[in-house]
């Protein structure tokens, strides 16, 4: 399932992704730059919209994931622990809300059994019907995610890997999983990530609807932005530095949903009212 992904991990990839023995600090790293280089898997193509999810109930972290548990055997264990960390969340989140969160940046081994590797390739697939044990999770993620900052700014993403080629001027493309991003560019540039040497296509990219998910981290960042699924862009720009490939990307809407509205619901008070997914 994730061959595609793993081929374009080279040696420093695979030494940085067994770094996660060496304490919480460098696994948060591994699993930060797990995410935001994800960018490999993405079909590129026009999917069916992403939808169904927004008619289910605001439930617990608990209940979201029973469904779950044939996907990702440890699923009920790492919401245990996320939701024990969650007790006293930041931004008027609920713990449930907050604990998702934490939970999608979890991360753990083997990869075809970790949240947000499963969530994301199932998300990019055009079978729509392999979301629906997912309903329940999306639900409460997209509710906290949709009651967090939004970050209207320049972020950034990158891989270790020449994608100019899929990315041409003046095309429209959509990312249909979740993507993590940086506001800082020199951490993309840090050697736990792209480096300065070696083949690399670095994403710059002007977004409207990000979200500033550092609060709710599993693990300490200050700077990781999460740009909802099935975020549309233009291309508008393409910079060839060598071993360098810059894409500059600008976040667009669709002019039909392609990830259905949620009724934003506020922990504060239990008010339902119309969220927007722009």
């Amino acid at each position: 399932m994730f061959s595609a992904f793993y081929h374009s991990i080279n040696d420093n990839d695979l030494s940085l992704f067994n770094m996660t023995t060496k304490g919480k600090k460098e696994e948060g790293i591994t699993q930060r730059y797990l995410r935001i280089t994800d960018i490999a898997k993405e079909p590129l193509d026009f999917l069916s919209p992403i939808c169904g999810y927004e008619k289910m109930p605001l439930v617990s972290l608990e209940e979201a994931v029973e469904k779950l548990v044939n996907l990702l055997p440890t699923i009920q264990s790492h919401a245990y622990i996320a939701k024990q960390k969650c007790k006293k969340p930041a931004d008027g989140l609920s713990p449930d809300e907050s604990a998702s969160i934490m939970l999608y940046t979890m991360g753990w081994e083997p990869l075809d059994e970790c949240l947000y590797f499963v969530l994301n390739d199932t998300l990019r697939s055009a079978n729509r019907q392999k979301l629906k044990p997912w309903f329940l999770y999306l639900r409460l993620f997209l509710n906290g995610l949709l009651r967090l900052p939004l970050i209207r700014d320049v972020v950034h993403r990158g891989i270790r890997m020449d994608l100019s080629k899929e990315y041409r001027m003046g095309e429209t493309i959509i990312w249909w999983g979740f993507s993590s991003c940086t506001t800082a560019l020199n951490v993309l540039q840090s050697a736990q990530f792209l480096g300065k040497t070696g083949t690399r296509t670095m994403f710059t990219i002007q977004c409207e609807s990000g979200r500033d998910i550092c609060n709710h981290s599993y693990f300490s960042s200050e700077d990781e932005v999460l740009l909802l699924a099935a975020t549309q862009f233009k291309v508008i720009g393409y910079l060839d530095q060598g071993d360098l490939h810059v894409i500059h990307l600008k976040e667009e809407p669709s002019p039909f949903p392609l990830l259905q509205p949620v009724p934003l619901v506020s922990s504060s008070n239990d008010s339902t009212t119309s969220s927007k997914i722009e």
